[in-house]
């Protein structure tokens, strides 16, 4: 058992760290920020609530009532515990990394699982990136992202940590000692009826940053976050509400309600078909900034759920950001190739997190 308090593509990938500068920019950061040719219309509400756009000191007074607001439909969840304690259930040696299989508690009372990747190399304490790396819907969890089982471009957590990141890989709840998604809804609604599975999804995210945080080699001000498809959807909502999460990457979520299943039980609830519902993900992008925050998007394809229609949310958060000065470190990357994270999206994933988590 381990305890500690808590601190207020593989190949190339491993020559990031080195190779990009202290204060640079992604080469491609003016591509991301180019609206595309047939950018749809969306109607989105004002992020001012109907006052006129003010300068940033208005922004931030504006930002903390949108966090309360959106918290407040989220529903409460209990705090989280103070401590960060874990036990080891497993270790593989493996070359270049040890990859932990480790257990902690989650909610008060609850066990979660995940997995800790940490290079072999020899490092100082609070000398590394750390990473939170969320799985995308499989029944194989966190095994393919953390290199377990699985093709190679699926190990995307291991390719990070040959990079020089330490990373964790925590078991989202709906798979977390339940046998099915409908069970593990109906565990949750019966600890906390008034609460969306979102805000589930979140808690535990936190909780795997609390984790991250606590290990003596991790930078507690260089800490990431990315995840593809259901994993996305929890990096949106991580980035947005955890101010410890300097950069982020979201794959193939679905930033558009319509665009993906954000209505599942699970997620937001069929509450977000109501055209008259208040909320959107504009304001979620606009409260990560100044923070580093990609989509990447597939465009066409089976699941395919971020595109140019991800577009007018990354444009109603731009002058947010760049309230806080240029360059705005937001973006879209429309990779045209469908509900997928190849091994070239997942180099400009990795460039992204190393480039802003220097």
């Amino acid at each position: 058992m381990r305890s500690a308090r808590i601190p207020a593509t593989v190949g190339a990938l491993t020559l990031l760290t080195t190779a990009l500068a202290c204060g640079a920019e992604v080469p491609w950061l003016a591509q991301v920020q180019q609206p595309p040719a047939a950018a749809p219309q969306t109607q989105l509400s004002s992020l001012w609530n109907d006052e006129p756009a003010g300068d940033l000191n208005a922004w931030k007074t504006r930002r903390e009532t949108l966090r309360a607001d959106w918290l407040k439909w989220l529903g409460p969840m209990p705090a989280r515990p103070a401590g960060a304690t874990w036990t080891v259930l497993r270790t593989d040696a493996l070359p270049d990394v040890t990859r932990l299989l480790m257990e902690y508690e989650g909610e008060p009372g609850q066990m979660v699982q995940a997995y800790l990747l940490r290079p072999n190399t020899r490092a100082e304490d609070r000398s590394r990136p750390g990473v939170v790396a969320l799985h995308p819907t499989t029944a194989r969890t966190i095994e393919p992202i953390a290199g377990v089982e699985g093709p190679a471009d699926q190990h995307t957590a291991l390719a990070l940590a040959r990079s020089g990141c330490v990373v964790i890989c925590p078991r989202c709840f709906l798979w977390q000692d339940a046998p099915d998604y409908d069970a593990a809804v109906a565990r949750h609604r019966q600890r906390h009826p008034q609460t969306l599975g979102m805000h589930k999804m979140l808690y535990d995210a936190q909780r795997a940053v609390d984790l991250l945080a606590a290990q003596s080699d991790v930078d507690p001000q260089r800490l990431g976050a990315y995840g593809h498809s259901l994993g996305a959807k929890e990096t949106l909502y991580l980035a947005a509400f955890d101010e410890r999460i300097r950069a982020a990457v979201a794959s193939e979520g679905g930033i558009e309600f319509t665009s993906t299943n954000w209505d599942a039980p699970w997620y937001l609830g069929p509450q977000v078909r109501d055209p008259q519902q208040p909320r959107n993900h504009h304001e979620l992008i606009a409260l990560i900034a100044p923070r580093a925050f990609l989509v990447m998007g597939g465009e066409t394809g089976p699941g395919a759920a971020d595109g140019d229609r991800s577009w007018p949310y990354i444009a109603a958060a731009m002058p947010i950001y760049r309230l806080y000065g240029e360059p705005a470190r937001v973006g879209l990357l429309n990779h045209h190739e469908g509900h997928r994270l190849s091994p070239a999206s997942m180099e400009k994933l990795s460039t992204w997190l190393h480039t802003y988590l220097p």
